[in-house]
């Protein structure tokens, strides 16, 4: 079992602990508690609209892959700890994640 910390840069969002199960991506977990997270392309890894700063817990879901690193370069604002959390698969074991959730208000191109 794992549990994740998630916060919310939209400042009306308040911080939530969620709790998430080995073979879970961060963006199952999120949604399956109602949490708003875009996923224009269903969880494939095909866009960037699901991006994250997975800012602790690496080490507990897969490396992030070729693929996912291009979409994560197209994403709003990258960064060093930012990933697509329909890729992050959580891994045997369990821990503790943190997670930010970029602003989701913001329209690209603006």
């Amino acid at each position: 079992m794992y549990r994740i910390s998630l916060r919310f840069e939209e400042p009306h969002k308040q911080p939530v602990v969620l709790e998430g199960q080995v073979g879970e991506t961060l963006l199952e977990v999120i949604l399956r508690n109602d949490i708003e997270l875009h996923h224009n392309c269903g969880g494939v890894c095909a866009c960037s609209t699901c991006h994250i700063y997975l800012e602790k817990g690496q080490e507990h879901v897969e490396e992030m892959s070729e693929r996912e690193e291009d979409f994560v370069d197209r994403a709003r604002n990258p960064r060093l700890t930012s990933r697509l959390a329909c890729q992050c698969v959580l891994q045997e074991g369990s821990g503790e994640l943190a997670v930010t959730i970029p602003d989701q208000s913001v329209i690209l191109g603006e």
